[in-house]
């Protein structure tokens, strides 16, 4: 190769790393002015630098047939900041390659694509912009407390949106309490440092994370809060605790002033609903005062058991769930109520009961009674894998189910909850921080006449608390129109 020839790489290079710095503003610009989400092919772009920017274009290539390029994708955005946007979710990636199938005048291509929202912006004070976002409150500060305060502060500032006004946890009893608090949000083992600052405000035992002034609410109990004196008025509370998961014990915190609805993230007994977003969604009411989030498993499992079963119907199967091991265990053998959760957890496999293929039917009753499951807890601290052993109602091939399932995970309502991988290499750290639900491992699928079976990772922490905070803005009424509306069938 000659030298010149090795100069033109670093070449292309500098000449991408410069059109991705010029889409960051124009990013900024529609999020923050116009309440537009922009992403490439489900990858979300804001907030992004632009290394993170040029991956997501990189990450077309394993799923279409060409590459993207930020000199594809720059002039949608460039012409997008002057149509004064209503509000929306925009993938400028799919907007760009079909663009390039179609070809034509740019303006006209945008106004077929996403013409309901051009020119529907709408000025709002700062006061309207508070009024039209909900306030949430976080009753418990664990694994996943933490995790969707996170999303909920990087989501901030879009306006009508969710506003994460306050956390409710126990005294811990140390006298720098909050400052521990906020080093937990701040530093994570798994999923790496808070992308932003923290500063706390012990004078009003609070957080002030990228701006957001959250209370931080010491309580006994869920029925001993005066929300309302906080100025927090018909909140949501996520109660991420698991202590309380039935309607009597979630029910206490209804009888806190400023409590509107009550979302739990575990699965929820008796009557309350159990609700899979990009599932069942459907079935949310505004009369609704208490629903659950399921599980972490159930989550992952259960759009691509839709998927299969809708294509190919599902006779019957088996669902083993290889899960990393959770605060629930212990570090060193010690008593545990549970049977072999007593075992150290991070030395052993263990074997472990799991509910989510009976769950699976909550949300999707189609396969009630056609699944038995079973969990293996092993020695990794987060993403776990699903593997969906299944008979199914026809004859399938690998190639033919596979394509099937990136179709799916590419151009359908569930494309959010279903990812897709076809990579030899990949490895459970490969997912850590997907706010999919669950990603189907291409080269693991095996297929043998109407035997199928499936290998399914999952974030078991960042995904569900993803698929979380999709239910929460429903509950609150936070949507947005979709574009390109490409939906499969």
């Amino acid at each position: 190769m000659s030298h010149e020839q090795i100069n033109q790489h670093l070449s292309n290079w500098t000449e991408r790393e410069s059109t991705a710095e010029a889409m960051i503003p124009l990013i900024g610009r529609l999020y923050r002015k116009n309440n537009v989400v922009t992403s490439v092919y489900g990858r979300s772009i804001i907030n992004q630098s632009v290394i993170d920017i040029i991956r997501a274009h990189r990450f077309v290539r394993q799923v279409e047939d060409s590459e993207l390029s930020v000199h594809n994708t720059l002039p949608i955005l460039q012409a997008m900041d002057k149509m004064e946007l209503g509000r929306g979710h925009v993938d400028i990636g799919k907007l760009a390659v079909k663009f390039k199938e179609e070809g034509g005048s740019l303006d006209d291509f945008l106004k077929r694509e996403i013409g309901p929202i051009i020119g529907q912006y709408q000025t709002q004070s700062q006061e309207d912009a508070e009024n039209d976002t909900k306030d949430v409150v976080l009753y418990g500060f664990g694994r996943i407390g933490r995790l969707l305060a996170r999303i909920m502060i990087e989501k901030a500032g879009g306006g009508n949106n969710l506003r994460l006004r306050a956390i409710v946890v126990r005294q811990g009893g140390a006298n720098n309490d909050l400052e521990k608090r906020a080093s937990l949000l701040r530093r994570d083992s798994v999923h790496g440092p808070f992308n932003g600052t923290i500063t706390v405000d012990e004078k009003n035992s609070a957080l002030i994370a990228n701006g957001n002034f959250i209370k931080v609410i010491y309580s006994p109990g869920p029925d001993q809060v005066d929300y309302t004196q906080y100025g927090i008025n018909n909140a949501i509370i996520i109660d991420n605790t698991g202590i309380w998961r039935d309607e009597a014990g979630l029910g206490l915190h209804l009888k806190s002033k400023g409590v509107s609805r009550v979302l739990l993230t575990a699965p929820g007994k008796g009557d309350i609903k159990n609700i899979v977003h990009g599932i069942n969604n459907d079935w949310i009411t505004s009369e609704d005062r208490i629903l659950s989030a399921a599980s972490c498993t159930t989550n992952a499992i259960t759009p691509v058991l839709k998927a299969i079963y809708d294509e190919y119907g599902v006779e019957d199967g088996h669902v083993e769930t290889v899960h990393s091991y959770t605060n629930d265990q212990n570090l060193i053998d010690n008593y545990h109520k549970g049977s072999r959760r007593g075992r150290s957890a991070p030395l052993n496999m263990v074997i472990t009961e799991t509910g989510a293929a009976k769950a699976v039917a909550k949300a999707l009753p189609e396969l009630k009674g056609k699944l038995s499951g079973n969990a293996i807890r092993v020695p990794t601290p987060n993403v776990s894998m699903a593997i969906l052993n299944l008979n199914l109602g026809k004859e399938v091939t690998v190639e033919g189910v596979n394509e099937y399932l990136r179709d799916m995970a590419l151009h359908s309502e569930l494309q959010k909850q279903i990812d897709f991988v076809n990579s030899p290499e990949v490895v459970s750290t490969d997912f850590v921080g997907s706010r999919h639900a669950g990603i189907v491992d291409a080269q693991a699928t095996i297929a043998n006449g109407k035997r199928l079976i499936l290998y399914v990772w999952y974030d078991n922490e960042a995904g569900y608390s993803a698929q979380v905070i999709r239910v929460v803005n429903q509950m609150a009424g936070v949507t947005y129109p979709i574009f390109p509306k490409r939906v499969r069938g």
